[in-house]
């Protein structure tokens, strides 16, 4: 896990139409990165 405030590691991950995907191969391209760890999920606030 990493602080807010650094960079994201560099990670790959499958698609459904565009095979694999890593974070380096989307350097020098705008795109958003979007993390949403409870959707769906049973959380304490519950």
């Amino acid at each position: 896990m990493t602080a807010i405030g650094n960079p994201a590691p560099d990670f790959t991950l499958s698609t459904d139409t565009a095979g694999d995907i890593s974070l380096s191969g989307l350097k020098g391209k705008k795109f958003v990165l979007y993390f949403y760890p409870k959707d769906d999920t049973y959380g304490k606030n519950k």
